[in-house]
């Protein structure tokens, strides 16, 4: 019998036996709901078929949970056993009234509490199903005009929960992201379903450690301490989740947490690019998180929230545009909020790492690397994380390596010797130099020393007149080297990348950008990779300038914003001895392309002149 006619059975026996729920859980916030509303998900999962890293598999609506035939990259098993489709499959229900919804998810639970025992995976991959069921439990059983599952299965599914909650309570890992999480399901579990918590002892144990952990992995400045722009707002998620259900329940939270959980706001405000997609820095997917901040902005009255939640559309601009986050070493210049939804859209954006890998495995070895925007576009990308997995290929490898950055990539080598975890050993070390800041320029510098080789690498970002980038990257070592400088260009770019002169450089063309090199650099094209979704990758062009034979190698690089059809500006470099007294001449800048622009920097300080108007240090 095929899943949809064992489907359409099941539905029609149920409508005869269905009674009213024996235990109801009380209506909790679902953070993640915005995310899971895909009717086309829940029709597939109803068919017993599953998608997971870009694979769809048939297995079923009672599968095989422990000895099915699944992918070798664990990801797919462990999202499978996550069961988010679950709130699709709500999500559905309340759209349609379908009885098919909820009996396919019953079919699916049920089947998973009698094949498979308590612990079997791990306590982070638990805490997800455990909020997952609570969550699609909630939506069903508190939906208008639900009848109720099959007799008997609230019983078996609160049996359940309470052995998988104790055995998570028993097993929590010791730190990061993991831990925020699984508190997180504990303090649901305690406040939906109160009969696991008689005496309150999980609940108050709960928020004691949710604070403990916010604490301890939020650092100072607001970057959570893995460094990685994905799991910061996977924590933040956690994080305003709880701040949200404690309103709603009147659960008083700790002295303090409110100022700390605003700090990593901050920085989810400000790491946006200004589509609202994150930048994927590592191990991250791209992402818009827009939903966390209209949240936030809702718990702390900040308008400052709203505004970047809504592409400007409501409350107030950020004050802030060029903004530091020195603990976790995010530097951002952006050129402004702008005044409405279309031109906060169109704003320049960078952010620079110059930071220590963050804690743990997620760190990629992306030193001095950056990301770049402009104009509605995204010009010069991370390519993000692909896979956990080594199999194949090994493109774990690929783009976790230095060479999958915005970076130079010294003898082929990565900055921090390669693990697909956490790394064991010395690790690179990247650090700001110094910012300058002032109304028409703002200059970051920073250099990254690694334990892999001698060489030492300075990065200098300018950004001039809020229009453009100049980056110039000084290599020095005590030997030749091979230095390999990288841009990675985005997936709408691949095909549509092409080198070319503009009589005085060599230049890349991209759609919306001009990569303009200093004489006598000579930029190629590879293919590279990028990807936004876990387990999907998409081409996408490379830009590589290399330098070899010397033991020394500076390279001058615009990044420059330009309509397909406007002439590409000319770059003049003239360099004093070592980093002092250097002047590069930009011809072409301004608006139309009119203006010259000269950037000099010395012992002194830095400066700009554009015609009459100028600024520096």
């Amino acid at each position: 019998m095929t899943a949809a006619r064992t489907l359409a059975a099941e539905t029609a026996r149920a409508s005869l036996t269905l009674t009213r729920p024996r235990v109801r859980p009380r209506p909790v916030f679902c953070v993640v709901a915005d995310a899971y509303r895909d009717l086309a998900v829940a029709e597939e999962v109803c068919a017993g078929r599953f998608t997971h890293a870009g694979l769809t598999l048939e297995l079923g609506l009672e599968p095989d949970w422990t000895g099915a035939a699944l992918p070798e990259d664990a990801e797919w098993r462990i999202e499978w056993s996550k069961f988010y489709y679950g709130l699709d499959l709500a999500h559905a229900y309340r759209e349609t009234g379908d009885p098919r919804f909820p009996v396919a998810w019953g079919r699916l639970v049920r089947s998973w509490i009698r094949q498979v025992p308590v612990g079997f995976d791990t306590s982070d991959v638990s805490a997800r199903r455990i909020l997952n069921w609570i969550y699609a439990w909630d939506s069903f059983a508190n939906g208008s005009g639900f009848d109720g599952f099959a007799e008997g299965f609230e019983e078996e599914l609160l049996a359940s929960l309470a052995a998988q909650v104790t055995h998570l309570r028993g097993r929590l890992t010791p730190e990061r992201n993991h831990r925020t999480l699984e508190l997180y399901s504990l303090f649901i579990a305690a406040l939906a379903l109160p009969e696991l918590d008689e005496e309150g002892a999980l609940l108050d144990f709960a928020v004691a450690e949710l604070h403990r952990n916010l604490l301890a992995d939020v650092r100072a400045d607001g970057v959570q301490r893995e460094h990685s722009t994905h799991y910061h707002m996977l924590v933040l998620r956690s994080f305003l989740g709880a701040r949200e259900n404690a309103r709603r329940f009147g659960v008083e939270l700790p002295g303090g947490f409110d100022t700390h959980l605003q700090r990593a706001c901050d920085f989810a405000l400000h790491c946006r690019r200004p589509d609202g997609q994150i930048p994927a820095l590592s191990d991250s997917d791209g992402g818009d998180y827009s939903d966390l901040l209209a949240l936030a902005a809702r718990l702390f009255d900040r308008p400052d929230y709203l505004y970047a939640a809504t592409g400007g559309a409501r409350g107030v601009a950020p004050a802030r545009s060029n903004v530091s986050f020195p603990d976790g070493g995010y530097f951002i210049q952006r050129s402004g909020w702008g005044e409405d939804a279309d031109s906060s859209r169109d704003a320049r954006f960078l952010i620079f790492d110059a930071g220590a890998l963050g804690d743990g495995g997620h760190g990629h070895y992306d030193a001095l690397s950056f990301e770049a925007y402009a104009r509605g576009r995204a010009l010069v990308v991370d390519p993000g994380r692909f896979t956990y997995s080594e199999h194949g290929g090994n493109w774990r490898r690929w783009f976790k390596g230095t060479a999958a950055h915005n970076t130079v990539c010294v003898d082929g080598l990565d900055q921090t010797p390669y693990r697909r975890g956490k790394p064991k050993g010395p690790t690179a070390h990247g650090r700001l130099l110094e910012r300058i800041s002032a109304p028409s320029l703002d200059v970051l510098c920073g250099e990254v020393l690694s334990p892999a080789y001698e060489a030492r690498h300075v990065r200098r970002v300018f950004f001039v007149a809020r229009e453009y980038w100049l980056v110039v990257d000084e290599l020095s070592g005590e030997r030749p080297h091979r230095y390999d400088l990288r841009f990675h260009l985005s997936a709408e770019a691949w095909r549509r990348a092409r080198v070319e002169s503009n009589g005085v450089n060599e230049l890349v063309r991209a759609p919306g950008l001009a990569l303009v090199f200093g004489a006598p650099h000579t930029p190629r094209l590879e293919q590279g990779w990028v990807s936004r979704v876990y387990g999907v990758k998409h081409p996408a062009p490379v830009v590589s300038v290399v330098a070899e034979g010397g033991a020394s190698a500076r390279f001058f690089t615009l990044v420059f914003p330009l309509d397909a059809d406007a002439h590409a500006p000319a770059l003049f470099v003239e360099e004093g001895d070592g980093p002092r007294g250097t002047c590069v001449r930009v011809a072409g800048a301004g608006e139309g392309g009119a203006a010259t622009d000269i950037i000099t920097w010395d012992a002194r300080g830095f400066s700009w002149r554009r015609g009459g108007a100028e600024g520096g240090r």
